[in-house]
């Protein structure tokens, strides 16, 4: 059937053979798959209800055109301008051109408090059907959208944008820029470290964007940003105007532990610790505060590495060029210790003028001296100026000086054999330095602490700090050095005991200590004697171990030299010689006896018999056994 023609049949007679058609087919072939044709699918709908006209193709399409002209062609994600048409009390109906209105939430106008009907607005269209076939729009989403866009642009022009601080998180604040969020981090907000994010809130401030993310659409700003182009225009502009000499007001902005950092204006520089005083400062917290304006000298800059070096104390006269007059040589005066070495002390008289107090310049005693033992830190000593050079800005003190020298007088108040009580000062492995007064003192050698007692260090018998009685034995005035005794204040005990230990004495002694050469064995009297190592072994061939008591028997008795050399060995070997020796003298006896009585017999006797010689005989065997027993040799026979 043609379109252009009109077709005067009613819908009945176009249901007819197509009913009786499917009716057929069903009853020809009642288990194939049949094809149902229903009413109407045949229906021509171009005819108009009245069938008297229909349009032919370029009218239809004409008409086409216009209806949908009607509508407005839109795609999700979109931004369009809307007409607000009407508004509740939860939402704003806006009109897009779209075969419906859309529905957006009231709360998406709060910063449109004069929002009414009529009023244009842009939305972004999120669907153009949802599940409940509306049009869903959303304006905070346009605002979004709008607001990224130029946040990319200002980012990419690097153009100043003005924000509000909503809220504070994490690490930092929120910004509202264009109508979107973003972060502002807490070391972007000032030059100057900020603890105290809250005093920001609610403020309004200019932000340059610094960093951007288009995947999540996030945005980073930074104030501190703005200040640092401020201050380097301001400090572009203080360094070509910068000398060496110019004096500058500052404000101290850090300290730290080698100086301080000042805010010249836009520009910092560095107030060096050695820069700041004349005299010794340990710190400079000492003489500056935070905050505190200072007038400073420019002493150097680098225009590449924009630095400047500061100097405080370069604004006064360098002290040694307006030293006061009273310090002169010979001149006594007060410092305080500002530094030590092991060579001596530094003593500041005024700041910035110090003098050297050396070691040799501390005492009249010719001992060795510890400064750093001698001064402490801080504390103040009168001292006499020895030398003073205002050129090379040297001074040299003494503090012995102010005393007169006692070596000049030693001979009356420390004569020779006179006994003293001193002041242990220092203990070497060779002696014990005594310090009698200050500026005397002398050595007692380890072997002349005790007559009795061989000490292998002399910190055995006595320690620093102690007091110790001495003799003078000796005086060396040209090299102020005294030779001190201990041992000698009493009278050599080895005169008297000579007797008493003499050699082959027996005493029972304990060993109290063993080395590889031998024992050290206690005696009495407070003597030790030395046993060789061969001198300790027992009868039963074991050796005598520390701590054991035993006799011995002195072999050596040395009274120059103070030894005393003793044997255990020796008793029990010396007994069993004895034995021997006691046998021998008993055989010896017998032998006389016989002897005696032969010469007898024989003075007695004119002319032998028979008897007489057999009785002879038989005595000159028994001499003969008995020489044989005693390991000599018989006698002879008389001669007839």
């Amino acid at each position: 059937m043609s379109e252009n023609n009109i077709v005067n049949s009613n819908a009945e007679t176009q249901e007819s053979p197509a009913v009786a058609e499917a009716t057929a087919e069903a009853t020809a072939s009642p288990k194939a798959p049949v094809y149902v044709q229903t009413a109407h699918d045949d229906f021509d709908w171009t005819i108009d209800k009245r069938n008297v006209a229909a349009y032919n193709k370029e009218e239809k399409e004409k008409y086409d055109r216009v209806y949908d002209n009607t509508f407005v062609a839109i795609t999700d994600g979109e931004l369009v301008k809307g007409l607000v048409v009407a508004m509740t009390k939860t939402d704003v109906v806006v009109n897009i051109g779209f075969k419906s209105d859309g529905l957006v939430s009231l709360n998406e106008f709060r910063d449109l408090q004069s929002l009414k009907t009529g009023d244009e607005v842009e939305v972004m269209v999120v669907e153009k059907e949802d599940r409940e076939g509306h049009l869903h729009l959303s304006r905070k989403q346009a605002r979004i959208t709008r607001a990224w866009e130029k946040i990319v642009e200002v980012h990419r022009t690097g153009e100043v944008v003005t924000g509000t601080v909503t809220s504070k998180t994490k690490g930092g604040l929120i910004v509202d820029v264009f109508g979107m969020e973003t972060f502002l981090p807490g070391s972007q907000i000032d030059v100057k470290p900020v603890t105290d994010y809250d005093q920001f809130v609610g403020k309004t401030m200019e932000f340059k964007v610094v960093k951007i993310n288009e995947a999540i659409k996030n945005a980073v700003v930074s104030h501190k940003a703005l200040i640092e182009s401020d201050i380097e225009a301001q400090r572009a502009e203080i360094i070509s105007k910068l000398e060496k000499g110019q004096v500058l007001e500052g404000t101290i902005k850090n300290i730290t532990d080698f100086g301080a950092f000042m805010d010249l204006g836009g520009l910092d520089g560095l107030l060096y610790i050695t820069d700041i005083s004349w005299g010794r400062i340990s710190h400079p917290s000492e003489v500056l505060k935070l905050d505190q304006k200072l007038q400073v000298v420019v002493l150097d800059f680098d225009d590449g590495k924009k630095r400047i070096s500061l100097g405080l104390k370069q604004l006064t006269p360098h002290p040694w060029d307006v030293l006061p007059e009273n310090i002169k040589e010979g001149a006594i005066i007060k410092g305080k210790v500002v530094n030590i070495e092991d060579y001596g002390a530094f003593l500041e008289i005024m700041p910035g003028v110090e003098g050297l107090v050396h070691v040799s310049e501390i005492t009249w005693a010719n001992t060795p001296i510890n400064a750093k033992e001698f001064f402490k830190l801080g504390d103040e000593h009168n001292a006499k100026v020895v030398t003073l050079d205002k050129n090379a800005r040297k001074m040299s003190l003494s503090i012995k000086q102010l005393s007169e020298d006692p070596w000049n007088t030693i001979e009356t108040k420390f004569p020779q054999g006179s006994k003293h009580t001193g002041l242990v000062k220092n203990i070497t492995p060779y002696g014990v330095f005594v310090e009698l007064a200050p500026g005397i003192g002398g050595m007692i050698h380890i072997s002349d602490l005790s007559w009795l007692k061989r000490f292998n260090h002399p910190s055995e018998y006595t320690k620093v700090g102690q007091h110790i009685e001495v003799m003078i034995l000796g005086i060396d005035k040209d090299n102020r050095k005294l030779q001190l005794g201990h041992k000698q204040l009493e009278e050599d005990p080895w005169n008297a005991l000579e007797e008493t230990f003499a050699v082959g004495s027996i005493h029972e002694s304990t060993v109290i200590r063993k080395d590889d050469k031998g024992a050290i064995v206690q005696l009495p009297y407070g003597l030790e004697g030395f046993a060789p190592n061969r001198h300790l072994m027992k009868e039963d061939g074991k050796q005598i171990v520390a701590d054991e008591t035993a006799k011995f028997m002195v072999i050596e008795f040395d009274r120059n030299e103070k030894r005393i050399v003793l044997s255990h060995t020796r008793l029990w070997e010396q007994a069993k010689n004895d034995e021997k020796e006691a046998a021998r003298k008993e055989a010896r006896v017998d032998a006389d006896k016989t002897r005696k009585a032969v010469k007898t017999i024989q003075n007695k006797v004119e002319k032998p018999t028979l008897g007489d010689l057999g009785a002879l005989a038989s005595i000159k065997e028994k001499l003969k056994q008995e020489e044989k027993g005693q390991g000599g040799e018989a006698p002879q026979a008389p001669q007839q």
